[in-house]
């Protein structure tokens, strides 16, 4: 009980610690609460909604989402901004503590937070769902418990044994590719949906039938019969996966990190070399180029555009083709967005790190800002147009509204340069480190989830409100607007460059201590 409180308290005040000092950290703090906050309430609402549905209906629901609530925090802490950054078990190696100690101080701390709260509280909402009386109640009243204790250790044991794998070039690369499976999984229920592949509600009794007999079923079973019986196996579950824990971090403090062992380094040669001249904006370009190549973090966010594109294409089509272009220019939109919103983007400093300083003591002037933000943008530019032209023909191809691919195709483009402006200053106003080596989808360091959730959020939303001249025409029908969103988002993406770059000169000994802090 004191490793317990000593580590909740831990976690508490590393919170705390983050908090002191930078506005920005605050700001994040607070939309992380806000976003949590809402994540509760609206599960707490829709789990308790459950209660107007028919009885056998609403079993079926509470099975699945009990089921994929496990699924949820398996997969989202190797895929998020990183969830469980601030514990990482090596940074433990050291300290006198038995592994048995340390799985359990792991746990208080992996159970205190604002996102541990929210899951709580959504789950106290399947009680209010699922449960049948008095008894019904109190047995739901453990059942959480015991799914709330599943939903960590399940995400301790994966997080763990694949920790060493993760910070293998070769790990995050196969992460990045699962990644693509999971949005594909996510959208499949929308296509079932959409066109119409079976009867969703058999489709629904079908799964809820198979994973009734998984713990985080046996345990929804458990608060609508009122049966204590079905926990029985949920918590043999339970300490089953916690000893393979246990077992997992004990190798994992002993196992090198495949990080730290040396890599070739090749010289290449390709077309770029031949048409731009030597000089500041093309090493720029070259840097940000073999970045994108060989770190997966960069890489993953293109597929998961062109995926996630593709997918709500096939499915909101209907399998006929009656779709008009305002879909085409809708989807390509969302792929230009989800483009320009990435990270690269919108905190095109933070994966330089350390190596930024040397960057920072040959900026004399605004116009070498302004020549790195252009070279950023450049070598992104290279990869971003085909991309969305891509983008826009599969939406027209898929849609069957192929007079809707030139417009998508343009105001896709000048999203694009609308998002790079956006990104540009964000970049400048909420900087944050990117983690070296942590997994493919790790986003800030430390203490810094909320504002690289913050600066995510900002430039997309900037992204929004400043494309708006031109997406509104467009989407009205006044096709010829596409012509003229190219040159205005050239305009915003200069203009972005300029007012970043004065920006960057004033703060970049704070922008420096932003992307240096330690992962």
């Amino acid at each position: 009980m004191n490793t317990f409180r000593l580590f909740a308290g831990l976690k508490l005040r590393l919170v705390a610690g983050n908090l002191r000092g930078a506005v920005e950290r605050k700001i994040g703090f607070i939309f992380t609460l806000i976003a949590a906050t809402f994540v509760a309430g609206i599960g707490f609402l829709s789990m308790s909604a459950i209660r107007f549905a028919e009885p056998d209906l609403a079993a079926d629901l509470g099975v699945v989402v009990f089921s994929a609530l496990v699924v949820g925090w398996a997969v989202i802490p190797l895929l998020s901004f990183g969830v469980d950054d601030t514990l990482d078990p090596s940074r433990l190696a050291l300290f006198p503590l038995r592994t048995k100690e340390m799985a359990i101080g792991l746990f208080a701390a992996s159970a205190t937070g604002a996102w541990p709260l929210a899951t709580l509280i959504a789950l106290l909402g399947g009680v209010v769902g699922l449960s049948r009386g008095l008894t019904g109640a109190l047995v739901g009243i453990v059942s959480v418990l015991l799914m709330f204790a599943l939903c960590l250790v399940v995400s301790r044991l994966i997080t763990t044994a694949l920790s060493s794998a993760l910070r293998s070039r070769r790990g995050r690369d196969a992460l990045a590719v699962a990644a693509i499976g999971i949005v594909l999984l996510f959208q499949l229920p929308n296509v079932i949906v959409n066109r119409g592949v079976g009867d969703p509600a058999a489709l629904l009794s079908g799964a809820a039938g198979v994973l009734r007999w998984t713990p985080p079923g046996l345990a929804a079973t458990s608060i609508s019969t009122g049966n204590p019986l079905w926990l029985v196996p949920v918590a043999v579950a339970i300490v089953v996966i916690g000893w393979l824990w246990i077992k997992a971090l004990a190798r994992a403090l002993v196992t090198p990190d495949a990080s730290s062992q040396a890599a070739s380094v090749r010289a290449s040669t390709g077309l770029l070399d031949r048409l731009m001249p030597d000089g500041p904006l093309s090493a720029v370009v070259y840097k940000e180029l073999r970045y994108i190549r060989r770190d997966p973090r960069f890489r993953v966010g293109w597929l998961v555009s062109l995926v996630v594109v593709g997918v709500l294409a096939f499915s909101q089509s209907g399998g006929d083709s009656t779709a008009g272009p305002g879909l085409v220019i809708w989807l390509t939109c969302l792929g230009a967005v989800m483009i320009g919103a990435q990270q690269q983007f919108g905190n095109m400093f933070g994966a330089d790190g350390r190596a930024l300083w040397m960057n920072a003591v040959v900026y004399a002037t605004d116009r070498d800002l302004r020549t790195d933000l252009r070279g950023r943008h450049l070598a992104a530019t290279t990869i971003a147009v085909p991309l969305i032209a891509v983008l826009a023909v599969a939406a027209g191809m898929f849609t069957g509204a192929t007079a809707g691919i030139l417009p998508a195709m343009l105001l896709g483009w000048g999203l694009l340069g609308v998002a790079f402006g956006s990104g540009a200053l964000t970049s400048v106003l909420v900087p944050y480190t990117i983690p070296d080596r942590l997994n493919a989808f790790t986003g800030a360091a430390p203490g810094q989830g909320g504002q690289a959730f913050l600066g995510s959020m900002g430039a997309m939303m900037a992204t929004g409100v400043v494309g708006l001249p031109i997406i509104v025409p467009v989407v009205l029908g006044i096709g010829w607007m596409g012509v003229v969103a190219l040159p205005y988002g050239v305009a915003i993406a200069l203009l972005g460059q300029h007012l970043a770059a004065k920006i960057a000169r004033m703060r970049m000994p704070e922008i420096l201590d932003a992307v240096t802090k330690a992962a």
